[in-house]
């Protein structure tokens, strides 16, 4: 066997399994299995299985998700850099699917780097509602934002905050939260070889704490009739049937809702809590009575020996109370743009991720309030010559940086926040310059230009790679009284890609240097 698990590991799974363990031990002589999920804020399943350079098996539980050859390498396709679907582990599409989001929720994707649930949230969004989506790790923020923005996602928060700052500013304000928690990562010894050489260095009381923490402050941010899911990629009953326990036994408006019979999911092991042997009997040291041990069957379990795809735990947790239908969500309305400004610097340079700092909502000292007026007409003048919708949302402005974000200001006031909203450009020597994030969210007949580049003819990897393209002015789409001539929205076969610059035959490249493909 190439893979050495922990022998900790294999003895308590023994323990656990009993006659199952076998078969599950002999799940790590099989291949890991890839897969990919169509980004439908961009493409329909249908309208991308025709055009698929893969062939794709359907994952059961993600009616997005197929599995691919692994050896494929799906991230060196040019459908990937149009945002056309996102590369993620088959089992880690389930919690999201049992989330049961719809358009116009307000979600909350707690521990969400490095994008791949938000961006799946956010497709079931359609544009409509709100995701704030959070990592405590700052460096970890950069992947979170960049897959935002390649998904084409508008109506999106990225903040780097702990859950107890962002539940002071959003109490019982969510009706969807997901918290894929820090845990032990039992699950993916199989895809990731180095979390099994490294899971006897690591604490399992500390991630019991942590996921305990987490649970307990969402709790506070999820409004009356909503709905948590927890899930983890760990077999441990401590941090998987355990925690759920816990959590109910202490918030008795809440129930678990058993998980969909047509997933593959297997039922959660409230045996495990009560005895197994060897083990330590969990309803007695963490003071659990047997009822509420055995609501926990009804959590849900992705086995990597009943399955194509690795170890997963899922809850879902219902609140009972009445629903909270009320949204505090901005509404657009044009030429009606309240901005605001703090003193941090341009979040997006040579594809690299900076936060804002903590908002303030106050004016960079020294700072002339005409510069944010500047700006501004610069945005509402290239919007209206360049673009052809009028974006909802409440208009920031950040140094020299404009977002179109989904809520107020004042909701944001005092955190660390990475992306307020849709970033759509700044300003430089005067001038308004479009945000590449602008173009990967535009949808071809959007924007007032477009250059459509062929797949086949190499162009779209010429483009990617930041070269300069010779383009006849026939090739250039564009509404009558603007003329060829400025920025062009550059296409792959349809799809945004990013932005271009064309005079004279030239088209000069605006396609990020950090995200060129290399």
């Amino acid at each position: 066997m190439g893979l050495q698990l922990p022998i900790a590991f294999t003895t308590k799974m023994q323990q656990l399994l009993g006659d199952e363990y076998e078969e599950f031990f002999a799940s790590y002589e099989k291949p890991r299995y890839a897969g990919i999920r169509i980004n439908t804020l961009k493409i329909d399943v249908e309208s991308f299985r025709a055009i698929s350079p893969f062939e794709l098996k359907p994952i059961p539980w993600c009616k997005t998700g197929f599995y691919v050859e692994e050896g494929l390498k799906p991230g060196k396709h040019p459908y990937y850099h149009a945002g056309l679907y996102y590369i993620q582990e088959p089992s880690a599409m389930a919690p999201v699917e049992v989330l049961d989001v719809h358009p116009g929720d307000r979600v909350l994707d707690l521990c969400a780097a490095p994008g791949g649930k938000s961006t799946q949230i956010a497709a079931k969004l359609s544009g409509q509602g709100l995701l704030v989506t959070n990592d405590i790790s700052a460096e970890r923020t950069k992947a979170l934002a960049k897959n935002i923005e390649l998904n084409g996602v508008r109506n999106a928060i990225v903040l780097n905050e702990t859950p107890e700052r962002i539940a002071d500013r959003f109490p019982q304000f969510f009706n969807r939260i997901l918290i894929d928690a820090p845990c032990s990562g039992e699950g993916m010894f199989r895809k990731d070889e180095e979390m099994a050489r490294q899971w006897e260095k690591r604490s399992l009381e500390q991630y019991t704490n942590m996921q305990h923490d987490i649970l307990h402050t969402a709790a506070k941010m999820l409004s009356p009739g909503g709905r948590i899911v927890y899930s983890t990629c760990t077999f441990s009953p401590e941090e998987n049937e355990a925690i759920i326990a816990g959590f109910l036994q202490e918030y008795e408006d809440y129930e678990v809702i058993p998980l969909p019979g047509d997933g593959g999911f297997a039922p959660g092991r409230a045996d495990w809590l009560v005895q197994a042997e060897g083990l330590t009997d969990l309803t007695t040291s963490q003071g659990l009575t047997a009822e509420t041990a055995a609501k926990t069957g009804c959590c849900g379990r992705l086995w990597p020996h009943q399955v194509d795809g690795e170890g997963h735990f899922l809850a879902i947790l219902q609140h009972q109370g009445p629903v909270d239908s009320s949204l505090d969500l901005i509404q657009y309305v044009p030429g009606n743009h309240a901005a605001h400004s703090t003193d941090h610097a341009a979040p997006v340079k040579k594809g690299k991720i900076r936060p804002h700092g903590r908002t303030k909502g106050a004016r960079t000292p020294g700072k002339p309030a005409t510069e944010d007026s500047e700006l501004l007409a610069g945005w509402e003048q290239f919007r209206d010559e360049q673009l052809r919708l009028q974006p909802a949302g409440e208009v920031m402005v950040y140094g020299a940086n404009l977002y179109i974000s989904p809520l107020s200001k004042d909701r944001l006031n005092g955190l660390r926040t990475v992306r307020s909203g849709w970033y759509v450009g700044s300003v430089k020597n005067g001038r308004f310059t479009p945000a590449h994030p602008l173009a990967t969210a535009l949808k071809p007949d959007e924007a007032s230009r477009i250059l459509e580049l062929s797949v086949r003819e190499g162009e779209v990897v010429r483009y990617l790679k930041g070269e300069t393209l010779e383009i006849q002015q026939s090739r250039i789409r564009y509404i009558e009284n603007l003329g060829p001539k400025g920025f062009v929205l550059v296409t792959a076969e349809g799809y945004p890609l990013g932005w271009g610059k064309w005079i004279d035959g030239i088209l000069k490249n605006e396609y990020p240097a950090g995200w060129r493909w290399t």
